[in-house]
């Protein structure tokens, strides 16, 4: 296992004035996504201090005893709000849990919205209320990079900008507060296991400390490092159906640290699409990658659900 650097992109030229950054930006992301389906984004417009002030508040809650986090753990929900305790997320294909617990956060629907969508309300901890404002405030903000970084994929795809984007406003996009506690001495398993994400792309905080790997076209597993307050990018299993895999849903893991007493947070945003859209191939990627569909055409909440069950979050 080696360190592996991946591209660095700078989200501050898709945003600029002139179109030669802008074409830029648009080309790095679409070879990105297409070769190694990870970027890393610097420039991502995602409030510094908030993303500091989220290590604090997600130590102060994941420090609490188990039995004031477990009130948090509401049956019925499949994990798609608030927490989840430790053991309880399986990666795809394994037999044994991740060495992980987490929160969850998802939209707020207003309602009065003129779409009149609805979804489960999110819960937040009594005892700890900057934990919503912190974690409420990163989700807005993380939810709007994630809506321009699906117009650029639409260009790069030369669909209409909005091809992808459109899919994820109003979407069932969820930030997940994650907490890697200590690895207990003898335990079996990895802090999180080999797979894919669920989604269109997810938006990934720094962690606080490493672990991070992906698995190359070869088979060998790169350790994917960040400088601190970047972002790291990667393509979900969504958007690599819709894409008919000409952008690559890679597989990733986070393994376990030298140093069994250390604990690590990390903060992915997994942008979603609303749950009636449909994921299948389009005919333009069907053209890139040979002309036959190689992916299933299908309704996103369908395949979420599929997903969930797979992975133990729901029955």
């Amino acid at each position: 296992m080696s360190a592996f650097t991946v591209p660095t992109l700078d989200y501050q030229d898709f945003l600029s004035s002139e179109e030669a950054p802008r074409r830029n930006f648009v080309a790095q992301l679409n070879q990105a996504l297409h070769r190694i389906g990870f970027f890393v984004l610097k420039n991502h417009g995602v409030n510094l201090h908030l993303l500091d002030a989220a290590y604090a508040a997600a130590d102060e809650f994941f420090l609490l005893p188990y039995a004031q986090k477990s009130a948090y753990e509401i049956p019925g929900l499949a994990g798609q709000r608030g927490f989840v305790s430790f053991g309880r997320e399986i990666a795809k294909d394994e037999t044994r849990p991740d060495l992980k617990e987490f929160w969850q956060i998802g939209r707020d629907y207003v309602p009065a919205s003129a779409s009149g969508r609805k979804g489960p309300p999110n819960i937040w901890p009594k005892a700890l209320p900057k934990f919503r404002e912190i974690f409420a405030g990163m989700y807005q903000q993380l939810d709007a990079c994630s809506m321009v970084l699906l117009e650029a994929c639409g260009q790069a795809l030369a669909e209409p900008s909005t091809r992808f984007s459109s899919l994820a406003a109003e979407g069932e996009s969820i930030l997940r507060v994650l907490h890697y506690p200590p690895v207990a001495k003898g335990s079996v398993g990895v802090r999180s296991a080999a797979h894919e994400d669920i989604n269109l792309i997810t938006l990934l905080c720094q962690a606080s400390s490493g672990g991070l790997e992906i698995k190359t076209h070869d088979g060998s597993w790169h350790e994917v490092l960040a400088p601190r307050h970047y972002l790291i990018v990667d393509t979900g299993d969504m958007m690599q159906n819709l894409t008919n895999g000409y952008f690559k849903s890679t597989t990733h893991r986070v393994v376990n640290p030298p140093d069994e007493s250390s604990r690590r947070y990390s903060f992915p945003f997994f942008c979603h699409p609303r749950s009636e859209c449909r994921l299948d191939p389009l005919p333009s990627c069907i053209a890139k990658t040979g002309g036959a569909a190689k992916f299933p055409a299908i309704v996103a909440g369908a395949y979420l659900q599929q997903r969930l069950q797979e992975i133990g979050l729901a029955l």
